[in-house]
Formats: C-alpha cells, structure tokens, sequence
C-alpha cells in the first residue's frame, strides 16, 4: 500500500481499499470460473461418450450448471470494476457456449 501521505483526501484511503478489495475478489472469481471450466473439461475427457448412463448425464449437467454459475459471477464482478464487454472472457477462458447459455440461470426451487 502506497503510504498514507500520498493520498490528498482521506476519502481517497477509502477509494483505494475499495479498489483492492474488487481487484481480489476478481481475482477470487477467475480462479472459481477456472476451477469449474477445468472440472467439466475433466470429467469430458473421462467420460468421451458421456450420455450413456443417467449417472453421467446428471454429473455433467451439474458441472455444466456449477460453470455457469462461476462465470455469471465473473461477468458480474467485472462489470461492477467497469469492464463490461464480456467477449474477451469468453474467449481468454475458452467457455463453452453450453456454459455461457446456463450463465445466470438459477434451476427451479422445490416449494
């Protein structure tokens, strides 16, 4: 942390835990969105014809949803830091677009 007296106002303290405190939780994010895309990858190339078995079918729609919901909180968290084209991310990360179509869709709850 730059020292205290570089800082005009002590508003400007303020901004500055602000920020660090957004650049950590996207970095937090990333490595979640990471995570889920390594999983999914993982469990496709163990299970190459996955669909034979209502077991695998469950275990990848659930992988597919849990990735989904990692990157929504990515493409959220960046657009509250001001980045707000979301094409990069698609790209750098190499979503799938099963993946992007499930962002921020939440599964029905049981009432």
């Amino acid at each position: 942390m730059p020292p205290i007296g570089r800082f005009r106002a002590p508003v400007d303290v303020l901004n500055y835990e602000i920020i660090q405190e957004q650049a950590a939780a996207l970095g937090r994010l990333g490595r979640g969105l990471e995570a889920a895309l390594e999983a999914l990858r993982e469990f496709a190339a163990a299970h190459p014809h996955a669909g034979a078995s209502s077991e695998e079918r469950r275990t990848r729609r659930t992988l597919v949803m849990a990735a989904g919901h990692a990157l929504w909180m990515f493409v959220v968290q960046r657009e509250a830091c001001g980045l707000r084209d979301s094409r990069s991310v698609m790209r750098d990360y190499k979503v799938p677009a099963e993946v992007q179509d499930r962002m921020g869709v939440f599964p029905a709850t049981q009432q």
